[in-house]
């Protein structure tokens, strides 16, 4: 309860509930797009930059390369999991079925990055190299999904879309900046460091009052999203990142990657995979997917996601 609490209350979290209210509200509140995107290119610098100093100090071993496969496998499996539930239950057809899945296999950079802050804050300090997990995971979901929609026949990965799904700019801003953090190191990092980590909460509180007015406009505007679906996508993150969770603890992370880990299988894409999806399956119904994950699983993940997954670690920790 405590740390629900504390979640609730930090400054990150409030921000986003006051652009899902104003939203709510039909305030004409906004921010820019240029200034949404700057804020947007500084986080995952800032993020990438901070995890390869901490990789750099710590070194590459095989907690980094178990970390790296046990993030591939899921990024590439949860797909498989929640398309049969997405059709079955959610009445989904195949295009819509595998593009919905594909979503829920990659993640959310924005999620991680809030839940850094958050348990960082209390001292729950995520290691430097889940960067990386959170990097490699983007990419196999989209295979995943597209194999789903497409698993009768036609050709799954054309020139365009390969391009977007290898050199898509939060995948390459996340590595490169990671790349350059191992460079430099500690020592490269202080000069930039006033930058890069004095003003990194504040530029995220104001983020995530776009996400929170961004989350809210879409579920008012859409209209594919029944209820039966909203379920699936709060049910879909519990599930998800539980099973990150308790994959993080066996192969022996601490507790805050573990968690770490469950926020990356319980996050659902709503900047990488809608892009490659417009580009391949652009019969997919857009206004469905972003609606389940950013209307409806990327505030769960904000507000209730991150204690969830904590306690689910420190807990699964403490028995281990």
């Amino acid at each position: 309860m405590d740390q629900l609490t504390a979640t609730l209350l930090s400054a990150p979290v409030l921000f986003f509930v006051l652009g899902a209210l104003a939203a709510a509200a039909r305030s004409d509140l906004s921010v820019p797009e240029t200034i949404a995107k700057g804020m947007s290119l500084y986080l995952m610098a800032a993020i990438g930059l901070k995890g390869g100093v901490e990789v750099a100090k710590a070194g590459i071993g095989a907690e980094l390369v178990t970390a790296l496969a046990a993030g591939l496998v899921l990024s590439a499996a949860i797909p498989f999991l929640v398309a049969p539930v997405l059709s079955r239950i959610g009445g989904l057809d195949r295009t819509n079925t595998g593009a919905v899945a594909a979503h829920y296999g990659s993640v959310s950079v924005v999620t991680f990055v809030t839940a850094s802050q958050v348990y960082g804050d209390s001292g729950f300090v995520i290691a430097g190299f889940m960067v990386a997990v959170l990097a490699m995971m983007e990419t196999p979901a989209i295979l995943s999904g597209l194999f789903i929609a497409r698993r009768e026949g036609g050709k799954l990965m054309s020139p365009e879309l390969l391009r977007e799904v290898l050199f898509n700019g939060s995948v390459v801003l996340l590595l490169g900046s990671f790349v350059i953090g191992m460079v430099i190191g500690e020592d490269g990092f202080e000069p930039v460091s006033p930058l890069f980590r004095a003003g990194f909460t504040g530029v995220l509180c104001l983020f995530l009052l776009d996400m929170g007015l961004i989350a809210m406009r879409r579920i008012l505007k859409t209209r594919a999203l029944t209820a039966r679906l909203a379920l699936l996508a709060v049910i879909f993150p519990i599930v998800n990142g539980t099973l990150g969770v308790v994959t993080g603890t066996l192969i022996g992370l601490d507790a805050p990657s573990a968690a770490a880990l469950g926020i990356l299988g319980a996050s659902a894409s709503y900047i990488a995979v809608p892009a490659a999806m417009r580009l391949s399956l652009p019969q997919a119904d857009a206004g469905l997917y972003l609606a389940m994950s950013l209307g409806v699983t990327f505030p769960f993940n904000i507000v209730l996601g991150i204690p969830l997954f904590r306690w689910m670690a420190e807990t699964l920790g403490a028995v281990a």
